[in-house]
């Protein structure tokens, strides 16, 4: 009786360690590479769209090529779409605006991209989301290997990761 009564009170002890640990504060970031950048899920839900100006390049990711068209992800802001008519002369024709992607995929006239935690298919013809499916995905990791669990992901949805510029 005294054995499972010591194994009980360890058990406890040991989950409130971890309980504890677990939780995060803001000075919890500062040994971090990186800090989570985060949207309330009711924005999310409405973020992604199709611009008809182009955007400077800045962080490419994932390239997918569907004649004419290059689409060049933009790691956690969306997908440059890039007509290849000209090889020689390739023109950014437009934007697709959609927080926390980093992945997509073209069937058809069909582009599949992840809307942070959200699979999100859009219509490249008529340039419209024609169906999201919620929770899909993981949330995403920091370029750094590190994830977040702070949050009530029910409120708010990691779509993107910034340098941490005071980090100890």
């Amino acid at each position: 009786m005294k054995k499972k009564f010591m194994q009980t009170g360890m058990f406890f002890l040991l989950v409130s360690l971890l309980l504890l640990t677990g939780s995060f504060s803001d000075s919890d970031f500062m040994d971090w590479d990186y800090i989570p950048v985060f949207m309330k899920r009711a924005d999310l839900e409405n973020s992604v769209s199709y611009r008809q100006t182009a955007r400077e390049i800045e962080n490419s990711g994932k390239i997918y090529y569907k004649p004419p068209y290059i689409f060049m992800n933009e790691r956690y802001k969306g997908v440059h779409i890039i007509n290849n008519s000209d090889p020689y002369h390739p023109v950014n024709e437009g934007f697709i605006t959609a927080p926390g992607c980093i992945d997509m995929a073209v069937k058809g006239s069909i582009m599949y991209l992840d809307n942070a935690v959200d699979l999100v298919a859009i219509d490249l013809d008529s340039k419209q989301v024609t169906k999201r499916i919620k929770n899909v995905f993981p949330e995403s990791v920091s370029p750094s290997n590190k994830a977040y669990y702070g949050h009530n992901s029910d409120e708010y949805v990691i779509v993107g990761w910034t340098e941490n510029l005071n980090k100890k």
